[in-house]
């Protein structure tokens, strides 16, 4: 939820771009905008798309809205082969200098790592959710009946099993359980390590609530490079046809739009960098949890507390 809103807000942030700075370009460039930020959303949650594929597509894209209202201004609608002309020459042109590339290798860097994290923690919650339902064997059932309700046979129905006998007998049934823990703790070292490594130009709450910043940048470089861009783009694809037209007003709503996502707003406690960190922490409690998880369960609620008489497997006993 929080990646989703993430990408919301970085979206939110870059329509605001237009409608503030770029007004009479915000509707056309509105389903560009959006179409990227799918994309992301796309990538993020493990759909097999090229990061540099779309950011191209969103730049090329961008690129006729652009020339017809701040390279070429005026009463102009360009048709949509001409517009499709504009688009297929962008990368030769390069109208927007070296920001597409930029932005490109961000995305790549901090995508994929964020990526990875979140199957990280689907592949948690698969192990989690594998190991909550055990099926114990013939000998364990055996052994768990003998500690826990033979004394009741002999009237002992408050006896509880000695320390050691209870180790001795839940070790067994959870051998399995124990050959997670290697894994598991492997499982959470490396979580540590790619959050950690999750900073600067990895970290996709910077690259993606930045985004907006660069594609201004983009907008300024081919507003100076205006008249140059005219002449190589009148080469290739000819002068403009030319007709009246209106540009619509900007609708986009920014206090409705931003409403319920001031969570993942970076002057607050609650980035995703904090919650990632507060998450790892809390993970990082439970490293021992498969391995010490008999003596867990021995300790807090099957044996009796040491100095008590217990239960050994036969009699009750004042020591094990």
């Amino acid at each position: 939820e929080t990646f989703e809103m993430l990408i919301k807000l970085a979206e939110n942030y870059t329509s605001t771009l237009f409608c503030n700075t770029y007004r009479n370009m915000a509707i056309e460039a509105a389903t560009h905008i959006q179409e990227f930020f799918t994309d992301v959303g796309l990538f993020v949650f493990g759909t097999d798309i090229s990061t540099e594929e779309f950011v191209n597509r969103f730049f090329d894209t961008l690129f006729p809205v652009v020339y017809s209202h701040m390279i070429n201004p005026g009463l102009t609608d360009v048709s949509l082969e001409y517009a499709e002309c504009l688009r297929m020459a962008t990368r030769e042109i390069r109208p927007f200098g070296s920001v597409p590339k930029i932005v490109a290798r961000q995305m790549g860097r901090s995508l994929l790592p964020s990526r990875t994290f979140l199957q990280a923690l689907n592949l948690g919650i698969e192990v989690i959710n594998t190991t909550d339902h055990l099926h114990f064997s013939k000998d364990c059932s055996r052994a768990l009946l003998r500690m826990q309700y033979c004394p009741h046979c002999q009237g002992l129905t408050l006896s509880k099993p000695c320390m050691g006998y209870c180790l001795n007998v839940v070790r067994g049934c959870l051998a399995n359980m124990a050959e997670v823990d290697l894994h598991w703790r492997g499982y959470i070292q490396s979580l540590e390590e790619l959050s950690s490594a999750m900073h600067g130009t990895y970290d996709i709450e910077h690259v993606l609530l930045n985004f907006h910043s660069l594609v201004n940048d983009a907008l300024i470089q081919a507003h100076i490079n205006g008249p140059e861009l005219s002449e190589q783009v009148n080469k290739i694809c000819g002068p403009p046809v030319r007709k009246p037209t209106q540009s619509p007003g900007c609708s986009f709503d920014q206090n409705k739009d931003n409403r319920g996502l001031k969570m993942v707003s970076r002057d607050s406690e609650e980035t995703l960098a904090n919650r990632r960190k507060e998450f790892i922490s809390h993970l990082r409690l439970y490293r021992a949890f498969y391995g010490g998880l008999a003596d867990q369960l021995c300790a807090n609620e099957l044996a009796a507390a040491d100095g008590l008489p217990c239960w050994n497997g036969e009699d009750i006993v004042r020591r094990y």
